[in-house]
């Protein structure tokens, strides 16, 4: 999974035709700590899609953009366009977030 440092870079990636998923965290965040620790299973099953990034203190002003209010989240964009958002809350196990991935990718 690839950081991404800056807005621009962040805007050049969500261009893309094909979808890309882009997990916001942050480095305080326990929840994000426990996501890392199965996310490489879901990367896994989902290896076909370019998979991003964002910790959200390091570039300011991009989660709130994106109506990103908790971390971990995991964000699906297509064209410059957010195609689909899964909560914070809803990121608590493999299972939630590869349903979440079946849902809007197939």
């Amino acid at each position: 999974m690839e950081q991404i440092k800056t807005e621009q870079a962040f805007n050049e990636i969500i261009q893309s035709e094909e979808p890309v998923i882009v997990k916001f965290f942050a480095d305080w965040c326990p929840d994000c700590k426990r996501m890392d620790m199965f996310i490489g299973e879901v990367l896994e099953e989902f290896n076909n899609y370019k998979w991003y990034e964002v910790n959200s203190d390091e570039i300011k002003g991009i989660a709130e953009k994106y109506e990103v209010m908790g971390i971990p989240s995991i964000l699906i964009f297509q064209n410059g366009e957010k195609q689909a958002h899964q909560h914070s809350a809803y990121t608590k196990s493999p299972e939630s977030v590869t349903e979440f991935l079946h849902q809007q990718l197939g």
